[in-house]
């Protein structure tokens, strides 16, 4: 903003002969204009600037008012920039008042305190040569410097490092508070995710607000993440579903595959475990919150790490994640499936899917080991497989018999449904799932145990590191012993009794895709010709 303010000229003063006769135009109030045959007037310019307005700080009004104290009653100029820092000149205000110096309406530019103007060295170096070299004259109106002197000149250099220091200070203290509160869970501002809302609460005695949820907005979140958990639902089919069925997003943004993408992506939705823990460390992010708190199914905070402020984080092992105090609104299991498709390139759902039977994808050519495909017919079957190389040099009998979807299906249900009889009962399942979240606990607890002995190396004396090297020996014994249990529990936890066998009575009940889910947990490939099937089961 840039406002011009002159002496009212008199009669006497200026008489009506003289070259600098006023002659008033159509203006802003206030302001003043000369006619074209009037000699230019050199102005005093006047700058402020205020980065934030708080209560300890002089306002850009109060600076402006010292300033005009040191005009004199000379024509003066005034530019301010609110809002904006003095680490660099990327200011309008500033901007225009170098302009007008250079066009020459500028004699002398007053600030109510050196760093009001510059924080940095090399700007106000540069600056100071802009003056010089216009014949502009510099002031203080609270610190007296004499620009016409050496003297004077080295003295405003000193000033203005110790202004660049406390502004890297300030900026230092910032980053370690923000740091600090962030490591505690402390809700750090910005946008409130989808599914949520805040409310006020207290943690370690600070006042600070969390995440509460909003029961409309977490249905439609777990219907997103529920279907993109299948791998054969792309994100273009859950915008089109969301669509078709005319769920609105409740906050009046439009459903786009890059929205559903960062809500599938967010850590903060998440029921967190050992699993998410797992997750996070493999991905090499730095995880600040102890492992043995990974099983209240809190959400988390995923920030990225101070040292790498001033660009982007394009990994997550660039990220700081902390466990957040609201609870978690997606399980563990269903999150990370969804996160594991956003993090590969390509997604893993199906290139082809299934449209006419739910065992497509599956049935082999028995004679040349290529897939059987599915094609129309009038008959009253309306389709019928046939191999993909019928006909061919590798096949030239095809797969030796006419084969309809419906009698295959038919046959591969009773086969189905016997297989599903025969896997063991559920609670042994769930024995063995026990037992596999406490061996991941454990070790959990041992790496942590051991990177903080490995971070005490440096500095420990001879004592020291003859402990440091025989509690490291017992963790490494423990550890072992852990991974062997880990991985007979995992051997009896990754049998699918428990998510299959309640698939079992009921069988014509199950949609498309459940049953397609059931064969591709079931089945890896069904070989079919010459009047014979063969299934190979998977398990």
């Amino acid at each position: 903003m840039i406002t011009c303010t002159l002496p009212l000229p008199t009669d006497t003063a200026f008489p009506k002969t003289s070259p600098l006769h006023w002659k008033k135009k159509r203006s802003p109030p206030g302001c003043f204009a000369f006619s074209k045959n009037t000699k230019a007037m050199i102005y005093d310019a006047l700058y402020g600037r205020q980065s934030l307005d708080k209560k300890d700080s002089i306002s850009i009004e109060s600076q402006l008012e010292y300033c005009r104290y040191e005009t004199r009653g000379n024509p003066y100029m005034e530019y301010m920039d609110k809002g904006f820092s003095g680490k660099n000149t990327r200011r309008p205000g500033f901007e225009q008042m170098m302009a007008d110096i250079k066009a020459g309406k500028i004699g002398r530019v007053i600030v109510y305190k050196l760093d009001r103007i510059s924080r940095s060295i090399l700007d106000f170096a540069n600056m100071m040569d802009t003056f010089q070299e216009y014949q502009v004259e510099f002031v203080s109106s609270t610190e007296k410097f004499d620009t016409s002197t050496p003297i004077g000149r080295a003295m405003l250099h000193i000033c203005i490092v110790f202004a660049q220091l406390e502004r890297e200070t300030i900026q230092k203290r910032v980053k370690d508070s923000y740091a600090t509160r962030s490591r505690h869970g402390f809700y750090m501002g910005g946008r409130i995710p989808y599914g949520f809302c805040l409310k006020k609460t207290t943690i370690q005695g600070i006042s600070t607000s969390m995440y509460q949820e909003v029961p409309e907005e977490s249905r439609q979140l777990k219907l997103i993440y529920s279907m993109y958990a299948d791998p054969s639902c792309s994100l273009g089919d859950i915008v089109r579903y969301l669509e078709e069925h005319q769920i609105q997003h409740l906050r009046g943004a439009r459903w786009t595959t890059s929205r559903l993408s960062e809500l599938l992506r967010s850590p903060v939705y998440v029921q967190s475990n050992l699993d998410v823990y797992r997750f996070f460390q493999n991905q090499g992010t730095q995880i600040l919150s102890p492992a043995c708190d990974f099983n209240e199914g809190r959400g988390c905070y995923l920030y990225q790490k101070s040292a790498l402020d001033g660009r982007p984080a394009r990994s997550l092992s660039e990220k700081e994640l902390v466990l957040a105090p609201h609870k978690g609104l997606i399980c563990a299991e269903t999150w990370l499936a969804c996160r594991m498709r956003c993090l590969n390139n390509r997604q893993s759902a199906k290139t082809c899917k299934p449209k006419h039977s739910w065992i497509s994808g599956k049935i082999k050519c028995k004679n040349c080991g290529y897939a059987l495909t599915v094609r129309k017919s009038k008959t009253k079957w309306g389709s019928y497989f046939v191999c993909s190389q019928s006909g061919s040099v590798k096949c030239p009998h095809g797969s030796g018999c006419t084969v309809y979807p419906s009698v295959l299906e038919t046959y591969l249900a009773q086969a189905i449904q016997h297989k599903l009889k025969e896997l063991p009962v559920p609670e042994a399942s769930l024995a063995a799932s026990s037992s596999l979240s406490q061996a991941k606990l454990r070790l959990a607890q041992i790496e942590e145990e051991t990177t903080l002995l490995l971070e005490q190396i440096p500095k420990a004396g001879d004592t020291l590191m003859a402990y440091i090297n025989e509690r490291i020996e017992q963790l490494d014994m423990q550890r072992k012993h852990f991974q062997k249990e880990l991985e007979a529990a995992s051997s009896k936890s990754s049998s699918p009794a428990k998510s299959l066998y309640e698939y079992a009575p009921d069988w014509d009940a199950l949609s498309f895709s459940e049953k397609q889910s059931v064969a591709d947990a079931l089945i890896q490939v069904i070989h079919v010709g010459n009047h014979t099937m063969e299934i190979l089961w998977q398990i």
